[in-house]
């Protein structure tokens, strides 16, 4: 089970074949690596559900390989243009993953790739950016220069990338951790980094063109992959507004809207979420979370009205499709600038 998606197996993987099974989305949300938040959005799961399936047969068109089968009302799994209703449990092939043993912050992932053979989960996310929006990691790690950028410090608006830049990340260590070629190399077993990342660019090429075609844009995003019987595949889910930054004007289109609100209403929280991975880290803690003496509070019903109309008229407006009962987009938008 992750934070805001749960799993059914129909048929397990194999050492030498994919099994059958399904996400189930839920409404819950994370935020800041908390794991489940206080409260839920409501129709959160079935728009995360219906732009993931959307981008999955948006590659699929592309010729681009995934774990996709697609979506799943009254047992049947059919294509998304044949749901009757907002689906919220998405048919997929399933791979192995291994255990990650751990000592402290040390992951041993021989031990993984040991245990995986030809057919597993890879453990790296493959992060693409268009643009380093408010918020963005790569603020932290780098300097603007670095990316052809013509400033000592990086502004505070947004700033588009003149060609996308592929980073890798672990995926199941305690806390994200920004990896260097060498090692993502070598965590993603025998996976080309560079296939990898050739496939990553295809992604982002898919979901920056649809995203220009509705007049919204494509920020940054992530992919996950499989790796089954020498080929890699798409995994997880695709171009949500939880996996991928969008905006529409100056406005963030994304689940940063919901981390940006809780830096601006719970900064004691956030600070001790900050304090607590540090602190980990200088103690080789693996989790975190058990140094945070802070729990985050509720939304307001305000903010979660909010979040449920960027979600909802979000998907409305990606698929061209009046999915949800929901303002339109520019509507939501206001509502967003206004928390």
């Amino acid at each position: 089970m992750t934070s805001v998606k749960e799993f059914r197996v129909e048929r397990e993987a194999t050492a030498d074949g994919l099994g059958v099974g399904s996400f189930v989305f839920t409404d819950d949300y994370s935020v800041f690596d908390w794991g489940k938040m206080p409260d839920q959005i409501p129709d959160k799961g079935a728009s995360l559900c219906t732009m993931g399936a959307f981008n999955f047969e948006l590659l699929e068109e592309a010729s681009i390989p995934t774990h996709y089968r697609g979506v799943v009302e009254n047992g049947d799994v059919l294509p998304l243009a044949e749901a009757t209703r907002p689906p919220w449990e998405m048919a997929i092939d399933l791979t192995r993953v291994p255990d990650l043993p751990n000592e402290g912050r040390t992951y041993d992932y021989e031990a993984y790739h040991a245990a995986a053979g030809e057919n597993y989960l890879i453990p790296l996310e493959i992060v693409f950016r268009n643009r380093v929006p408010k918020g963005s990691s790569l603020r932290r790690r780098s300097d603007p220069e670095a990316y052809g950028i013509d400033a000592a410090e990086w502004p505070e608006e947004a700033v588009d990338l003149e060609t996308p830049v592929v980073e890798f990340t672990t995926k199941y260590e305690e806390g994200d951790r920004h990896l260097e070629r060498a090692e993502a190399d070598a965590i993603a077993g025998l996976a080309s980094i560079e296939d990898l990342e050739s496939l990553a660019l295809e992604v982002n090429r898919v979901v920056t063109e649809r995203a220009d075609e509705v007049g919204l844009v494509h920020e940054d995003g992530k992919i996950e992959c499989l790796y089954f019987d020498g080929e890699i595949r798409v995994a997880d889910v695709v171009g949500t507004f939880d996996e991928n930054r969008f905006s529409y004007g100056e406005t963030q289109l994304s689940k940063e809207v919901l981390r940006q609100y809780h830096k601006r209403t719970q900064p004691e929280w956030v600070g001790a979420v900050n304090e607590a991975k540090a602190e980990a880290k200088a103690t080789d803690v693996a989790n975190w979370k058990s140094l945070c003496p802070r729990d985050p509070q509720p939304l307001d019903e305000r903010a979660l009205t909010a979040a449920r109309n960027m979600y909802c008229a979000g998907t409305n407006a990606y698929t061209g499709q009046q999915v949800f009962e929901a303002p339109s987009l520019s509507s939501a938008i206001g509502s967003v600038q206004g928390l």
